[in-house]
């Protein structure tokens, strides 16, 4: 019995010995080369070894993972409840999240996803949508999940950190370097702060670090095989879910899609595999990574659509057939069809979504001095015009003149009694030769003349066929206004005028100009001449999801490129690699929250994406001149892997230089992910192939590395109070500028820690007053009669018609321009 055990022992000491460590395991095979008729050839087939070389190893390597795990909770759920009141970009998500529970339709320039995922933890942590995240530094009142809801970023965080180390291991990186690089991440200051707060970006990053780990998976997976097509689906299904939370996630499609090109070169190359297999391998590929990201895009649209079901504050950039399928909306119903003499009539523009042609009893302070005309966004008695004949011998007070291609009228505003006119004098504000002034003028007993004079085209190309494109219908009819004296178009683009204009859209006549600025339709339609029997009632026709989507992606895409104003946070692409400068999230109480990130990381990532292209150009070199390159395995596994994420780096960049909207350092965070990843490959180059000839200089390599990570560790400790607002003093914060652009302010801190102290137990006292005051005031309402409500709501004024009214556009730029989107 004796001997068994001992010889039980014996053996799993000998297995336990052959077993690989967690730094001696060898994640990579041998490319192998067969030789074809004519040529040498790679086959592209993983080996069958790889998979399982390239799997967990067990408990050893779980305590790994559970130390990751572990440390990440820590350091992204560590006080989440400070700050107590509104950080940043908190003000557009949080309020987005907000109107997803109310049910109210908003614009914004991202897609749902992440967003709607806000909306389901509010909701499911009680939140009745009460507090509206109106501003910066707006405190959470109770009953506001604020933590839970920053919560959520922050285990997506943790996650992005695990899947980190899953996708370094699929990659080919050893335990030891694959946990070294993803505690990099885990301390990486930016990172941990944009997980911290109710933001868009942790959950982008998680579903881009899921859509990568899973493309690497699938890189190692037999083709066919039930692990080839549960990768490559899973693949699709993250590359959907980041698509669907910010368009950056399109960069992330565009890199899995040139991997795919460029793995189908080689298998093209590959003489093993058939011309049957070749196709099947481009249509899966082609099918489920675009057709499950496209599907899945599209319907969290829909739900999207679903949930915002009624009228909002958004509501006003959307088209009128769009507002009319939400609850509560204003648009008008029951509409008379056919548009004809004596009809008065609202006529909108189409293009700009600035609205209705509009005139008020306000003049030009300069030109001809005549009453304005322009575009008004909201339904109002200053919009309505009649229609009548350009001539008095035409007769239409006795029988129905219907409004027809090519016949010339005049508009005359209800309101004032003048007409729509135009003439030789330059625009209010724009100073283009081919427009010129469009006014309201006229007075009593006047009637008018040829400037009045104006001729009604239809634009068939833009109006379905049928009546509506002989005879104007409203709703239906695509129709031009041309001047009859000049020539001109009735016109008007995205100009706002100035204050003595209330910021209302411009309107002229135009010779040039882009044709769809001067097309219009009839929205509402009266005409006395119809008799009830006679008069067809339209509405606007039911939006298909299709066309919803379609339209939004159009609104969506001009806010977008809006966002043009200068911001004071705002950075350039060029700056981003060097870091040298972030964004101020939030200040108070002598605390200040500040993105930026771990420099010790950051700086390395950009110099080893430098070394990378260096490194390439001398092999390309060495390659030309006959010379063998990548002939050992770990160097091919390092090219091909280095070369596929800094790929992802420059297509997650690179973009960016082309763009004119405002940018700001978080836009850069996926590309630097992508780079974090490469980096892991360098220090598993430099420890297990150039270092591995020497265990003296494998462990030597191996230390450099831990030094390394500790300083990245040193300077997120060193720069934590700017991610938690937590104590600081002035000397601290100006010691730790170690470049002049770092524009933290450290101004805002005390001058001493004692100082927080005082503050706090100020911050206490005053509580205890408050809370008396109110106890006081509580007691004394029982006694005090309460003033009667309808007395105040008397002293409330409504607002004058003619109030200021911004355009929506330049309403959302404004809203969103506060802080980065």
């Amino acid at each position: 019995m004796a001997k068994k055990q001992s010889s039980a022992a014996k053996a799993a000491a000998l297995k336990a010995k052959q077993a690989p460590s967690l730094l001696s395991v060898d994640p990579v095979v041998d490319p192998v080369f067969a030789q074809g008729a004519i040529r040498s050839y790679l086959v592209t087939d993983p080996a069958p070894t790889l998979l399982k070389k390239r799997s967990l190893l067990g408990s050893n390597e779980w305590i790994l993972i559970a130390v990751l795990l572990v440390a990440s909770y820590y350091v992204r759920m560590y006080n989440l409840s400070y700050p107590k009141s509104v950080v940043f970009d908190e003000v557009h998500f949080g309020g987005f999240a907000r109107k997803y529970i109310l049910g109210k339709y908003f614009m914004d320039v991202h897609p749902p996803l992440a967003k709607m995922l806000f909306a389901a933890v509010a909701s499911y942590g009680g939140f009745k949508g009460d507090f509206e995240f109106k501003s910066i530094g707006d405190y959470f009142p109770e009953g506001t999940p604020y933590v839970l809801m920053r919560q959520f970023p922050a285990l997506l965080g943790i996650g992005t950190v695990l899947l980190a180390y899953f996708t370094l291991r699929s990659s080919g990186v050893r335990p030891v370097i694959a946990f070294a690089t993803s505690f990099l991440l885990l301390v990486e200051n930016s990172n941990v702060t944009i997980s911290r707060y109710i933001l868009l970006d942790s959950p982008l990053l998680f579903f881009i670090a899921a859509s990568i780990f899973a493309w690497k998976k699938f890189e190692i997976q037999t083709p066919f095989s039930a692990g080839w097509f549960k990768s490559l689906i899973a693949t699709g299904v993250a590359l959907g879910l980041a698509l669907s939370s910010k368009w950056v996630g399109l960069f992330t499609v565009a890199w899995v899609g040139l991997s795919c090109v460029y793995q189908m070169w080689f298998i093209v190359g590959d003489l093993s595999v058939s011309a049957k297999k070749v196709v099947a391998h481009a249509f899966f590929r082609g099918s489920i990574l675009l057709g499950v990201p496209a599907l899945l895009y599209l319907f969290f649209f829909a739900v999207h659509f679903q949930v915002l079901s009624k009228e909002g504050d958004g509501s006003a950039f959307m088209s009128s057939a769009f507002r009319a399928g939400l609850e509560g909306n204003s648009i008008p119903k029951n509409i008379i069809a056919q548009v004809g003499l004596g009809s008065t009539v609202t006529i909108r523009h189409i293009d700009t979504q600035g609205g209705y042609l509009h005139s008020h009893e306000h003049y030009y302070p300069a030109g001809s001095k005549q009453q304005q005309i322009t575009l008004y966004p909201h339904l109002d008695s200053n919009n309505k015009w009649f229609i009548e004949p350009y001539s008095n011998l035409t007769v239409y007070n006795e029988t129905f003149v219907p409004l027809t291609d090519g016949m010339k009228v005049r508009l005359k505003h209800i309101n004032s009694g003048k007409r729509l006119h135009s003439h030789d004098e330059k625009p209010p504000v724009s100073e283009r030769d081919w427009q010129k002034e469009a006014s309201c003028y006229g007075f009593e007993g006047f009637a008018g003349d040829a400037n009045d004079d104006w001729v009604v085209e239809i634009v068939s190309h833009r109006t379905p066929e049928g009546e509506a494109r002989n005879n104007v219908i409203a709703l239906t009819s695509v129709i031009r206004f041309r001047h009859a004296m000049s020539g001109h178009y009735l016109f008007s683009s995205e100009v706002k005028l100035p204050e003595w204009g209330f910021g209302q859209q411009e309107v002229s006549a135009a010779s040039s100009g882009r044709r769809a600025l001067t097309h219009w339709y009839i929205e509402t339609n009266e005409n006395p001449m119809l008799s009830q029997s006679e008069a067809r009632i339209i509405n606007y026709p039911k939006l298909t999801l299709l066309q919803k989507f379609t339209e939004s992606h159009k609104r969506m895409w001009k806010i977008n490129q809006g966002l043009t104003d200068h911001h004071n946070w705002q950075s350039e692409p060029q700056e981003w690699p060097l870091m040298l400068r972030g964004i101020n999230y939030w200040v108070r109480e002598h605390r200040q929250v500040y993105l930026m990130g771990n420099a010790v990381t950051w700086w390395t990532v950009s110099s080893v994406i430098a070394v990378f292209f260096l490194y390439t150009a001398i092999q390309a070199i060495r390659w030309h001149t006959g010379s063998q390159i990548a002939t050992d395995k770990n160097v091919y596994n390092f090219n091909f892997q280095a070369f596929s994420y800094i790929l992802g780096w420059g297509l997650h960049y690179l973009p960016f230089f082309i763009m004119g909207r405002q940018l700001f350092l978080h836009h850069y965070l996926p590309a630097l992910y992508f780079g974090i990843l490469a980096l892991g490959h360098f220090l598993e180059l430099f420890t297990g192939y150039f270092l591995a000839r020497s265990q003296f200089l494998q462990r030597f390599g191996l230390g450099l590395v831990t030094i390394f990570v500790a300083l990245s560790a040193v300077f997120y400790i060193n720069y934590s109070p700017l991610i938690y607002a937590t104590n600081w003093t002035k000397d601290q914060c100006k010691r730790s500028k170690a470049i002049s652009t770092w524009d933290f302010d450290c101004n805002t801190f005390h001058g001493n820690i004692s100082e927080y102290s005082i503050d706090e137990a100020a911050s206490l006292t005053s509580a205890s007053k408050i809370a008396d005051d109110l106890l006081k005031k509580v007691e004394e309402a029982h006694e005090t009669p309460v003033a009667e409500p309808v007395q105040q709501v008397l002293k409330v004024e409504e607002p004058a018609a003619e109030d200021p009214v911004a355009e929506p556009v330049e309403e959302v730029v404004e809203v969103i321009d506060v802080s980065a989107q």
